[in-house]
């Protein structure tokens, strides 16, 4: 089976594939010859995913998915949430984005936050959505060179204390939020093809 995914970001893209089972395959946006940008014009990662499903679907007539991503910090009353990307102004800068959450975590006691990923499957023009969360807390100071985003200073519940900028991609996968919503996906897929 196959589906576009809707993102240009590779990091995503290689995290899916890594873990996707055999007889699926996904393409980028721009594998697809997509190369217009998705708006994420909503206030929740539900809204923001299943617009992004539905551009494409009329974009392209095509099984496709997309996701939407945000961390959640207690601390910080859900934030930055939707808004995860742009924490820090509309650049997309991870390491302002990472440098503005420590600040506001400064000095906090309560670092518990969860990822918490959205994704919309729309199939034959019928729309499914799955959610995967990861449990954890923001580390005092970026570790670890590997991963993405808010990787530097995410630590899962569950792990060795290490941060996901720590871990390989597969050591990664037995916590992501995005792996739990992708699971839910395939095995929806399995039994619906």
């Amino acid at each position: 089976m196959e589906l576009i995914f809707a993102t240009n970001n590779a990091h995503k893209v290689d995290e899916l594939r890594a873990v996707l089972p055999a007889g699926f395959r996904i393409l980028s946006l721009k594998e697809a010859g997509i190369f217009q940008d998705i708006p994420e014009p909503f206030d929740s990662l539900r809204e923001n995913a299943r617009e992004k499903a539905r551009v494409i679907h009329e974009l392209t007539g095509r099984d496709c998915f997309s996701e939407d991503t945000g961390l959640e910090v207690a601390a910080l009353g859900g934030a930055p949430g939707v808004h995860s990307a742009r924490y820090a102004g509309d650049d997309r800068s991870p390491s302002a984005n990472t440098d503005k959450l420590l600040r506001e975590l400064d000095g906090a006691t309560d670092r518990s936050a969860r990822f918490r990923t959205i994704i919309c499957l729309c199939l034959a023009g019928t729309y499914h959505e799955f959610e995967g969360i990861c449990p954890g807390r923001i580390s005092a100071n970026p570790q670890g060179t590997g991963g993405f985003g808010y990787d530097p200073v995410f630590v899962p519940d569950g792990g060795d204390g290490r941060t996901f900028a720590e871990m390989t991609l597969a050591e990664k996968g037995r916590f992501s939020h995005r792996r739990k919503a992708l699971d839910k996906l395939v095995a929806f897929l399995t039994i619906n093809p």
